[in-house]
């Protein structure tokens, strides 16, 4: 086994690294904005589970977009660790730990989807609750996983963070990739430890977005430049 692993080259670890970032920019998409996020109604209980009722499917179809980006996660903390193991050993190993730390929080966070799938799907809770009671564990538990998964994106900035470095120090990747990683780590900290701490973080949080979406876009445009450039990497094996 140790031989095969040896035998992966930074190409084949390159390719790997970038579909798996592009599938999870697809993922993302269709998760937040064209399947769950659009069944939501903020501050709404009443009409936010109304609409998964009629939407079910379009919600499962969610949380099934929400596990691929879960195991395209994993997938690209062991590219990434195969891709830049040569640059550092050890802040390699620590950067892929980030991620899986950072998957790991998101899949316990994904638990929550499922309590709204049971709330919604069981008769037992709607006798025993109430019509209105549902609706709030249903909001209740769609807030919990944003909130968990807030806290999860401040771990994915530090994995991003020490992303960013090694693609400084490769020699093999540009490094103004590098540069916009680093300050997307700074953007993933400042607005998730913001949604932690400030009470009022609502009021600012499209100003904060605004600011930072670029460099947060830094990874997909990591990922495109993978696929494109993977065989300008040295053809090494990790």
């Amino acid at each position: 086994m140790s031989n095969r692993i040896a035998d992966i080259s930074l190409r084949h670890a390159a390719i790997v690294t970038g579909v798996t970032i592009l599938t999870m920019a697809i993922a993302a998409v269709i998760a937040t904005d064209l399947a769950i996020g659009s069944l939501i109604v903020p501050d709404d209980a009443a009409a936010t589970t109304n609409n998964i009722r009629a939407s079910e499917m379009l919600f499962r179809c969610g949380i099934f977009s929400w596990i691929i980006i879960l195991i395209c996660d994993v997938l690209a903390a062991w590219g990434l660790y195969i891709l830049l193991r040569p640059v550092n050993r050890s802040l390699s190993l620590i950067m892929a730990w980030f991620r899986l730390v950072y998957a790991a929080i998101l899949g316990a966070a994904l638990l929550h989807f499922a309590d709204v799938l049971m709330l919604i799907s069981s008769h037992n809770y709607l006798s025993t609750l109430g019509t209105e009671q549902v609706s709030i564990h249903v909001l209740l538990s769609i807030n919990g996983f944003y909130e968990m998964w807030s806290i999860g994106l401040i771990i994915f900035g530090i994995h991003i963070f020490f992303l960013g470095y090694l693609i400084l120090r490769s020699g093999y990747i540009p490094k103004i990739l590098g540069v916009l990683l680093i300050i997307a780590f700074f953007g993933y900290l400042i607005t998730n430890a913001a949604n932690v701490l400030l009470p009022d973080y609502e009021n600012y949080k499209t100003t904060l977005d605004r600011i930072f979406i670029i460099p947060m876009l830094s990874e997909v445009a990591l990922g495109i430049w993978l696929l494109w450039k993977a065989g300008h990497i040295p053809d090494t094996h990790a």
